[in-house]
This record gives C-alpha cells, structure tokens and sequence, in this order.
C-alpha cells in the first residue's frame, strides 16, 4: 500500500555528471519503494538524464518532478514534500550529489520502525571540507544556538533526514516565504533520532552554493526563529546614552575647574563616524527584517512545477 512505502525525495540541480550513479545507488536498496527526484530548473542535461534512467525503471519506481526554473533548494525539497505528502509513510531528504551515502537509509528507516519520528543524519568529521568552511560553520552554530531559545541545532546536521507521515504533514504546513529547513524540522517538536554518518567529496559536478550564499542562509536562519537582533540595538543604544551622559559630565566638570578649551577636531570627526556606523547597522538589521516581511506579505507561490514524469509514461 502506498501509505506504508518509504520514499526517497532528492532536489537536483545541475547533476548530469552523478545524477545515474544516484539514482542506481538509491534504488538498490530493498527499503526505498519509490524514487522522487525534484529538477530544480537545471541548465545542463540533468532532465534528460533522468529521462533515460527511468526507461530502466519502468515499474514507476522513479519520479520527476520538473520545476519551470531554478526556485533554490528549500523551494525544491519542498515541492517534494508536498508531492509525496498523504501518498508514503516516511520520508528521507537527501542531496543527490552522493556527498549523503544512501546506505545510510536502511539504518534511518530502522530507527523509524522503531519508532522514531525523525531520523536526522549527523555527519561524524568534517574531512572532506575546508578549514575554512569549517570554522565558519562552527561559528554559525554556536551563534545561531546562543540567539534562539526555541530550538537549538547540532552541528553536523543538515537536510539529510527521514521524516514519518505525520512530520511531512507538519512541515508542509510552514510556508513562510523565507525558508530555513534546518531550524523548521526540530521546531515542529516531534522525536528526533540520530545516526551518523561520514560525508565525502562531490564525485563529479560542482556546488552551486558559493560563500555569498551561505552567508546569506545563514542570515535567513537567524532572523528566522529570533527577533534578538533587533532588541540588542536597544541596549545598544542605552548603552551609548549612558556613555555620552557620563561624557558631557566630565566635560563640564573640566570645564569648571580648568576652563574653556578648544574642542577637538578628531575626536568629533571619531564620535560622528562611529554613531553614524552604529546607526546604519541598526538600520541594516531592521531591513533585513522589513525585506522579509515584504516577501512574506506577498504569498507567491514557493514554486510551479512544469511536469510530473512517472516511468509508465515512456512505456505508452
């Protein structure tokens, strides 16, 4: 029955080069009923890749989901979760560039049958990436963790996750315009399971996340789930206010005792500058909030999708 399959939901986008490798890696496993790859308005010949690969599945054990263009993977996983919402009993998020071993699904629906709600992949070393990478990621965690009460992210844990019926129902509720998947999942509150795994190199092809847009997800994380950024330049701003108080009063305590002197250039030109810098991140932050209320208020959809292919369809 559909209701108790497990499915596979893998978002694409530009994988021409491991995209077959995926797909047969996937299915070989006895646990994966079914197969639904997300095109995320690729370039090269992912779509047509995955074309062929279904003429050798013929029994419809792969899907493709082809969006009209490239919407970013938040927009595309959730394109799949709403396909396979109320048609599977669990399902597992995974990159299709392999960087996520699928031979890790059989111990994720494992840990599902034994009554799990959400099996989150942690990755156990961080080998296969930069120092720098690393660093940066740590950082963002132990920050993002530190700003928001509600919830709080392990490091190492990303999108690869199987999440039951009752999660890919929940999670499909949220449908904020600005989407951070990492903080939505543990936010719904449902029992979490972890299981590790080790992530290697891309084995072919190229990340399409270059350093400005991960920093620019990383922004979408925090300002997400706290409003912390905003009520700081509130105690920032006593702060100054306080600062400059205690200021005015040595000046005119100097000026009682040692009489007028002729202010300095350089130190109002240091004042002007710094109060003016302070303003202008306060302002920053503001619409960083502001522009995603903008996006928000708006209600476009997240995605359209062009065509659904299923492997019968080559047969007719």
């Amino acid at each position: 029955m559909a209701s108790e399959q497990v499915w596979v939901v893998a978002a694409c986008f530009n994988e021409e080069a491991v995209i077959t490798r995926f797909i047969e890696r996937v299915l070989a496993l006895p646990e994966v009923d079914r197969l639904l790859l997300v095109d995320d308005g690729s370039s090269d010949a992912t779509v047509a890749v995955i074309r062929a690969c279904q003429q050798s599945h013929a029994d419809q054990s792969v899907t493709l989901l082809e969006l009209t263009r490239n919407f970013g993977k938040e927009a595309a996983m959730l394109a799949g979760l709403d396909h396979a919402n109320g048609r599977c009993a669990a399902a597992v998020l995974i990159d299709s560039d392999l960087q996520h071993p699928p031979e890790r699904i059989p111990a994720m629906v494992q840990a599902w049958r034994n009554g799990a709600e959400v099996v989150t992949a942690v990755r156990d070393d961080r080998d296969a990436e930069g120092l720098v990478k690393v660093a940066t990621a740590s950082w963002f965690y132990r920050v993002f963790n530190r700003l928001v009460d509600s919830i709080q992210l392990q490091e190492g844990a990303g999108d690869f996750r199987l999440l039951s019926a009752q999660v890919v129902e929940a999670v499909t509720q949220l449908r904020e315009a600005t989407r951070f998947s990492k903080g939505l999942m543990p936010w719904t509150g449902y029992r979490s399971e972890e299981i590790a795994y080790s992530r290697v190199a891309r084995v072919g092809g190229s990340t399409s996340w270059s350093s400005l847009k991960l920093w620019r997800y990383a922004l979408d994380g925090i300002f997400s789930f706290t409003v912390k950024p905003l009520k700081v330049w509130g105690v920032i701003g006593v702060l100054i206010s306080f600062l400059s108080f205690i200021y005015a009063a040595l000046i005119v305590l100097r000026t009682l005792v040692f009489g007028v002197d002729l202010p300095g250039y350089a130190s109002l030109i240091v004042a002007v500058l710094f109060l003016g810098g302070i303003q202008l991140i306060g302002i920053g932050v503001l619409g960083e909030y502001i522009g995603r209320i903008y996006i928000d208020v708006k209600r476009r959809p997240h995605y359209f999708v062009r065509a659904v292919h299923q492997s019968s369809e080559l047969l007719r």
